[in-house]
């Protein structure tokens, strides 16, 4: 079985913004992909995270391995208002020193919660360190997705995405 990829839409930052939503997602596809490859404005490294269908309850769970050349380790949250999706973002005004992969599967299901698996890095040579990571998400609930929300924060505040980030959503269709 082979599966396609159709790009559903894709949005590239003309100023710095503080979120991107995909809405009206259709539930024709198996599953969905998102790439971002985004900076943050914010003098330090910032975390992006998601929101399924506009929901901030505590129904999103992480489990995260990561790596930095020099070091492993392991972080968790549980019962949270929002799904972490990546390696903190870079600094960097040059976009393209963090790229993450957000695999939803299963999104348009009806009877299950929904999962995903995020894999990102952290290219930039001017900081402290550079990694990459792996996350598996739950979201409870079993409504269809059919909006994604994606902000960055630091501290419990809430931080622009740079001029030039771009996120691009692809519907998997298995044929």
């Amino acid at each position: 079985m082979t599966a396609t990829y159709d790009c559903i839409a894709t949005t590239t930052l003309g100023s710095d913004t503080a979120s991107v939503t995909f809405s009206s997602i259709s539930g024709s596809f198996t599953d969905l992909v998102l790439v971002m490859v985004a900076a943050t404005t914010h003098s330090s490294a910032t975390f992006p995270y998601l929101r399924f269908n506009s929901d901030s309850a505590t129904n999103y769970s992480v489990t995260e391995l990561y790596g930095t050349g020099s070091a492993a380790g392991s972080a968790r949250d549980s019962s949270t208002s929002r799904g972490w999706i990546g390696f903190d973002i870079s600094i960097s005004t040059t976009v393209g020193n963090n790229v993450s992969t957000i695999n939803v599967m299963n999104y348009s299901n009806t009877t299950t919660n929904k999962t995903w698996l995020a894999r990102s890095n952290r290219a930039d040579s001017a900081l402290d360190y550079q990694g990459t990571n792996a996350i598996v998400g739950l979201y409870r609930s079993t409504s269809a997705i059919t909006s994604i929300e994606l902000r960055n924060s630091r501290g419990g505040t809430d931080y622009n995405f740079a001029s030039g980030s771009t996120f691009t959503l692809y519907g998997i269709k298995a044929e």
